[in-house]
């Protein structure tokens, strides 16, 4: 006699159903876009999944896909292609960390949650794989213009920062919300144990260089169908180097007469105060060391293969630098010297109105060949007839080719390379060799009121 379920088991075995073909369903996208795209084999298989009775939609935590199992039948029942362009999104979000949410407030979490959306959608929607491929509309791509106006390369913090710029309407912004959500983000909000959350972040890491080493050794399929995903992928693997840290280093340590308020003692005076009349117990000390620049040279390259807004770039990022708190002594000397072939100008600034006028009205002088040794010669000069009370360093900002100095100077010597035209030449051995991307220029303004974890 064939057994009969009561209700709630017939119900309970519907369920398991559901999940199994769900489960089957993610199999296939996988497999899918396995086939399409190689290189992902990794990412493809980072992550598990585990329905979530009651749940809406999908979404994912950096280790396991989370879903709704009607929302997953339902969307493959739908369109194959959504299922696999569902499946990616998440891993990109994990890919690129966007579950490491910034220190914003909580009203401003919206457009950071937009932005990741944007990026990734414009990713997946610039790729020809059929397996992802699918109408973009012309809203789409207006926007994608629209962000990719000043940069090549999408990433979230300036999409954030571009929304901000922007400044939507409700309506506007609601709309964009609809036209790019495809997964929860609640879950990037769940406490992560801090072990846990540095695991997570070192693998999803190492397979994003992992990754960048196969689509560059592939041949040209991912140039030709993924070319947004690896220059993503380029921009989030590059070590930034620190420019603001590297100029520091040409920083003088010294001691000047002024209070240090940071090792005083506030009880112990004013006990002295108390108990001995106009006698402190400790007084504070009157001097601080702080790092201030004294004398330096900075050498722009004018040459007609150095880009005029780069070296305004510089000489601005230069000049924040040498502008911030304590940064200067009573007296400074900054050499600012333009040479192609020749020296074409030396400016002398003393402080820091004459370093905002000679910014105001810069203009590059020359544009002829590139020689170094002018510069070497010049500098040399000005020591020789006493113009430093002590120069510390040097700073070449050039594309690399040109004559270099056969001999070593006496003071430490920097050439700034811009890495997309830099091209390893023969920088002697003596130099210190700083290569820059043109983004590692870019000051940071506005946005150092955020803090990205």
């Amino acid at each position: 006699m064939a057994r009969e379920w009561n209700p709630i088991q017939q119900q309970q075995q519907k369920e398991l159903e559901k999940i199994e073909i769900c489960m089957e369903i993610w199999k296939a996208a996988k497999e899918e876009l396995y086939l399409s795209m190689r290189f992902f084999d990794v990412i493809l298989h980072r992550m598990s999944f585990m329905p979530v009775p009651g749940m809406e939609g999908v979404g994912a935590d950096g280790n396991t896909v989370y879903f709704s199992v009607d929302f997953v039948i339902a969307l493959f029942r739908n369109s194959r292609v959504k299922v696999n362009r569902t499946y990616l999104h998440m891993i990109f979000h994990c890919l690129f960390l966007h579950f490491q949410l910034p220190k914003i407030p909580e009203e401003m979490m919206r457009y950071w949650n937009l932005a990741c959306d944007i990026v990734v959608e414009s990713m997946i929607d610039s790729m020809t794989f059929r397996s992802v491929r699918t109408y973009v509309s012309p809203e789409r791509k207006n926007l994608y213009q629209r962000l990719k106006k000043d940069r090549k390369v999408l990433t979230a913090k300036d999409v954030y920062f571009s929304l901000l710029e922007m400044k939507c309407q409700e309506e506007e912004l609601r709309k964009w919300e609809i036209e790019f959500f495809v997964d929860n983000h609640k879950l990037w909000n769940e406490d992560v144990p801090p072990q846990q959350a540095m695991e997570r972040e070192r693998q999803w890491k190492e397979d994003r260089e992992k990754m960048q080493t196969e689509m560059e050794t592939f041949g040209k399929e991912p140039a030709e169908h993924a070319r947004e995903v690896l220059e993503q992928i380029r921009v989030e693997n590059r070590k930034r180097y620190d420019y603001r840290k590297f100029l520091r280093k040409f920083a003088v340590l010294k001691e000047e007469m002024k209070v240090d308020m940071d090792t005083f003692d506030y009880i112990f005076y004013h006990y002295g105060m108390e108990h001995y009349g106009n006698m402190p117990l400790i007084e504070p000390q009157e001097t601080k060391e702080v790092y201030k620049v004294e004398d330096f040279v900075i050498a722009i390259d004018t040459s007609m293969s150095c880009k005029g807004e780069l070296v305004k770039k510089f000489l601005e990022e230069t000049y924040s630098v040498l502008s911030e708190s304590e940064s200067f002594f009573r007296k400074v000397h900054v050499h600012i010297i333009q040479c192609d072939d020749k020296v074409r100008s030396d400016v002398l600034v003393t402080n820091e109105e004459e370093m905002k006028k000679y910014l105001e009205s810069f203009e590059v002088k020359g544009q002829g060949g590139t020689d170094f040794r002018p510069v070497f010669g010049h500098v040399n000069e000005l020591i020789r007839q006493k113009a430093f009370h002590r120069l510390k360093g040097l700073i070449y900002f050039t594309d690399g080719y040109g004559i270099y100095p056969a001999k070593r100077p006496l003071y430490d010597t920097a050439f700034v390379f811009m890495k997309e035209d830099y091209q390893d030449v023969d920088v002697p051995i003596w130099a210190i060799k700083l290569i820059l991307e043109p983004e590692d220029l870019e000051q940071e303004d506005r946005r150092t009121e955020v803090t990205w974890t």
